[in-house]
């Protein structure tokens, strides 16, 4: 199933990037890279702000009412969020990425203000990687214990990670009573 849906969301990638190759006619063509950013950039751009929405006395929230017994905290949602792209993108460089990222990995960020920091570092590796990305090495060999077998994969596994954690904060945020940035 979780192969199906990275199929899928490669071939919607790659589909919105031939549409906005076709649309940009007179104007300069995007990059592959400069498409592939816009599309992390979008899912950044609405699940930063969410993780900076929670107030800091609410950072260590996990629903308890119903279904919820043994949830990560928003704190480790955030935490796991930003060790996985650590790890998404130290793949993509062929280097050996952090350990147990599904509990937040060796990062010490505790605080909401060092998670968040760690948070934008690892979008900052995923832009230099995402730059790195061209036609020529798309289906590039990729190793590793984090998804992908190749470059494309690999990116495709990082932007729907994002977008599913993203849900859950959404969640979170709304039964604290917050409204995400993103629906204001």
């Amino acid at each position: 199933m979780h192969r199906m849906k990275s199929v899928t969301l490669s071939l919607f990638m790659l589909f919105c990037a031939t549409v906005a190759v076709s649309q940009t006619k007179e104007a300069a063509h995007p990059t592959l890279s400069e498409i592939m950013d816009h599309a992390v950039g979008q899912v950044e751009g609405e699940f930063v702000p969410a993780a900076e929405a929670m107030p800091e006395d609410k950072y260590s929230f996990a629903p308890t009412n119903g279904e919820f017994k043994g949830v990560r905290t928003f704190a480790e949602q955030v935490k796991h969020v930003a060790c996985a792209n650590e790890a998404w993108a130290k793949k993509l460089r062929g280097e050996r990425p952090p350990d147990r990222c599904d509990t937040g990995g060796p990062n010490s960020a505790k605080t909401k203000a060092e998670i968040l920091a760690y948070l934008h570092e690892t979008f900052v590796l995923m832009d230099s990687e995402i730059a790195k990305t061209k036609m020529d090495n798309l289906m590039a060999p990729m190793e590793g214990p984090y998804a992908g077998d190749n470059r494309l994969e690999v990116l495709n596994s990082a932007l729907w990670h994002i977008s599913d954690h993203y849900g859950q904060l959404v969640v979170y945020l709304r039964m604290n009573g917050i409204i995400p940035p993103a629906s204001r």
